[in-house]
Order: structure tokens, then sequence, then C-alpha cells
């Protein structure tokens, strides 16, 4: 479990990126931290392994303060996916994923053949093993960072905005991807982005952020639909414009879920 009291995040310039924030992200489960550009939900993300330091407040592991723990160590402890996979250009795919094991002491050998092993889990043909990043779309890279991510066994995976750069169908993949892995590792997953789709699809819990890191709504994605907190929030989610009423119509046969407009949305599987 990860938890917030109090914590606040000020920049140099006067900017509160996060104003006393109280969370707990609960084990094992994907948070996800959503909203619009100034939300602080990167800040609020790369505060759990140190990237960005608190300014205020305390932000515990498991009832431990990391801030009486070594940073480096922490941060090897703790998986990261980026947007753009922040893979080392100069090194094959297999020795971008033993990276961290390697600075953890494992031997060379045995991190690569781990390395394998993870490509399979994230979906990844061991063929691309010695291929180096830029021979791979964006979409491997992507799977590539995340094996990475995974590769030191962590407890904790942090993920910033990690299928943003690619194109609405690799971006749908690799979402199932994930929920696929989350199903059969069990990892505490903290995911950042700005789609409120994406919060509702792959979020345990979903956490909707104000400017300067405010919690607008937490909970399930069934709570927030069912209830939006404030109008903000209905907002946030379409249910202002009727962008999530949806009903079901008889068409030839079958139910087919229409918006308020009467647009096809999906078709209900019996």
């Amino acid at each position: 479990m990860i938890e917030f009291r109090t914590v606040t995040k000020q920049f140099p310039d006067g900017t509160v990126a996060v104003d006393a924030l109280d969370l707990v992200i609960p084990a094992r489960q994907t948070t996800v931290l959503v909203g619009s550009s100034g939300s602080g939900k990167t800040t609020i993300l790369r505060m759990i392994n140190r990237m960005v330091d608190k300014t205020s407040g305390d932000i515990e592991i498991d009832g431990e303060d990391i801030y009486s723990l070594n940073p480096v160590k922490l941060r090897r402890s703790i998986g990261y996916v980026m947007q753009n996979s922040g893979l080392l250009p100069h090194r094959k795919v297999v020795d971008n994923v033993a990276t961290v094991p390697m600075l953890n002491g494992v031997k060379k050998a045995d991190a690569r053949e781990a390395a394998l092993t993870l490509l399979d889990t994230v979906g990844l043909d061991r063929q691309l093993a010695e291929r180096y990043p830029s021979q791979l779309s964006g979409g491997q890279q992507q799977r590539v960072g995340v094996a990475r991510g995974l590769a030191a066994d962590p407890n904790i995976l942090l993920m910033d905005e990690p299928f943003g750069a690619v194109d609405p169908i690799v971006r749908a993949e690799l979402q199932q991807e994930l929920v696929r892995i989350q199903r059969e590792l069990g990892k505490t997953i903290v995911f950042v982005t700005h789609d409120i789709d994406e919060a509702f699809l792959l979020g345990d819990q979903v956490v909707l952020l104000e400017k300067g890191g405010r919690i607008a709504q937490a909970g399930t994605p069934a709570d927030i639909l069912s209830k939006p907190a404030s109008d903000f929030v209905a907002t946030f989610i379409g249910a202002d414009r009727g962008r999530r009423a949806l009903r079901v119509e008889v068409v030839n046969g079958r139910s087919v879920v229409v918006d308020e407009d009467g647009r096809p949305t999906g078709v209900l599987q019996s």
C-alpha cells in the first residue's frame, strides 16, 4: 500500500503542483491518476520513487517512510514505464530489459535469460531480443518498456502515460495486454493518463484530479459513473453531454447499445 498524507509539492518558481494531497493506493490493484495538464498527476507519480521530492507531508510504502530509504535503491525496486519507452538506443532489446537486474547484482547470463521470459510475458517474440530499439515499431518498443519495468520483479509499477504515443489500434492492444498482465501478476500499479476512457478501462481505483493535484473524486469507475461528485467531474467524464447515457435498441434481432443521439456504441453479448 502507498499512502500520501497531506503531501504538497511547490516548485522553486512558486508553482504549487500538488496541494495537501491525502491518498491511499491499495496493494495489488491498479490505481489510475487522470486529469488535464497541470493537474499534478505526473508529479504525484514521480514522488513515489523520489524522482520528484515532496515539499512537505509524508509518503509511505507499506508503512515505511520512503525518505528513510536510499533513493537509488528505492528507484531500482520500483518499476517505471514512460511514454516513449525510454529504451537505451545502443543496447539490444534483451539487454535493455536486463539492465536493472544487472545493476542489482544479478549475473548477466541469468538477467538475460529472465529477460527472454519477460518478452513472453508482454507478448513479444523472442526473435526480437537481439534487435535494437530503432528496429522495432512503437508498440513493440512500449512492450519492451513494460518488460523492463517488470524486470526486477517489483511490487510497484509506475506507468506515466505509457500508451500515449502510439496509434489507437496499438493503444487498445497494449491496454488489453496490461489488463492480462495485471490479472496474472497482481502488481500495485499506478497509471497516469489524461484519457478518462483509458482510466475506466484499466483502473480498479480512479483518482480524478483538478489543477494543483486536488482530488475531485476517487473511487471505482462504477462509483464515478453512477454519481459524479461535482459538475467538474460530470463534465470531465462526459456525463453532462449524454456521452455516458446509453440505452439498448433491437436492430436486426440483436441488442445494440446506442448513445443519447442514437449512435451505435456496441453490441450486448448474451
